[in-house]
């Protein structure tokens, strides 16, 4: 006899226990679906009142109606689990989350996803509504077709992605990217599959820059059609662009949580995490994504991953049970070059492009965050 309880069914709830999930990302959601699935209290804090499938935000930049199906209201599917605002600190003594305004959370475990911060439009880390949010992609747009010529700065993953789309909607403008690197693409790619980023660039007709970078951004305004702005180079070099958009600066997303936890930090504020992902001194406080200090590419992938870890060692505190570790495995990361093309590997392994373009570039996966919101697409 295995007891009561069939594995699948949830444990009877002790009503102390309590999850406070801080951030809706990718890791944010998963980990409130896996604590809903499970019969788990508990309550999702986000800046915004909609889920943004931001792997679509670069799209939703250069075609109309895009951005509308990238954010995905977070009540419908988490109810009154879901509270908008914004953290203001955690105290760890009383086990209690303070959004400004004064509103506490007590939680029993709490799990820290608060990703990455950057320029828009690769992200969007902002108090918004659903309504605001769209209307800021589309405002974009309108930049984006008014302007004969686009400088993208930062040659980063998100850069690569943001010139070949922008250049794959409007063939005619005139696109240049620049990076202070030589390589393209994110650091932990295999390096044929970041010289591969660059040749489908450079198909597409985006001309690039390399081994320089821009000395006068913080000057330059950024998303706005400005003729003929003057961007000067480290090397001395002067362009000319319509408009500028910046895909550098990716930063850990640490305000709501530096002050409470300054002891787990490591440089530019990530949270030290044990294999089981516990953030270093508690047993009860969870880090997913972007915000650990795992040597790993940053994606949505990842963090979806970390999520079941620190979920299913929730659940095992709970029951008693040995904790599960995290395995970080080999690169999978996909990088799609406008919706007809696409570089990327995974587990390790070079993929076809034309893989790369079926499994993501043409539609981006939004289908996947709606199926995992158990939402249908408006």
């Amino acid at each position: 006899m295995g007891g009561w309880f069939s594995s699948s069914s949830p444990p009877p709830q002790d009503s102390s226990v309590h999850v406070v999930v801080v951030g809706g990302g990718f890791g944010g959601i998963a980990a409130s679906r896996l604590l809903q699935d499970a019969g788990i209290s508990f309550t999702l804090l986000d800046l915004r009142d909609a889920f943004h499938h931001n792997v679509g935000a670069l799209r939703a930049s250069v075609q109309p109606g895009f951005a509308e199906r990238t954010f995905i209201p977070f009540s419908e599917t988490f109810g009154e689990s879901f509270v908008q605002g914004r953290v203001q600190r955690v105290d760890t003594e009383t086990q209690t989350v303070v959004l400004e305004g004064g509103r506490e959370f007590q939680y029993s475990h709490l799990i820290v996803c608060t990703g990455m911060i950057g320029a828009f439009p690769g992200r969007f880390v902002t108090e918004a509504t659903l309504q605001s949010a769209v209307m800021a992609y589309g405002d974009l747009l309108e930049q984006v077709l008014a302007a004969d010529s686009v400088l993208v700065v930062g040659g980063g993953s998100t850069g690569v992605e943001m010139a070949a789309e922008i250049k794959t909607q409007f063939p005619q403008k005139k696109v240049v990217l620049i990076h202070s690197r030589v390589h393209l693409a994110d650091p932990g790619l295999l390096p044929s599959v970041r010289e591969q980023s660059k040749e489908v660039l450079l198909e597409k007709g985006v001309e690039l820059i390399l081994g320089e970078k821009v000395s006068n951004l913080s000057e330059l305004q950024l998303n706005v059609v400005s003729r003929n702005s003057e961007v000067k180079t480290d090397k001395g070099q002067t362009l000319t662009s319509d408009l500028i958009i910046s895909c550098t600066g990716l930063k850990v997303n640490s305000d709501a949580y530096a002050s409470s936890f300054s002891g787990s930090l490591v440089e530019g504020g990530a949270l030290k995490v044990n294999p089981h992902l516990q953030v270093e001194g508690f047993s009860n406080v969870f880090a997913v994504g972007d915000c650990t200090d795992i040597k790993e590419p940053k994606t949505a992938y990842n963090a979806e991953l970390h999520a079941h870890v620190a979920v299913s060692n929730i659940k095992n505190i709970l029951s008693g049970k040995e904790l599960t570790s995290y395995q970080t495995g080999s690169v999978t990361m996909l990088l799609a070059m406008g919706p007809d093309d696409g570089v990327g590997q995974f587990n390790g392994w070079q993929l076809p492009r034309f893989l790369v373009t079926l499994g993501k570039s043409r539609n981006l996966l939004v289908w996947k965050s709606w199926r995992d919101m158990k939402q249908s697409q408006h």
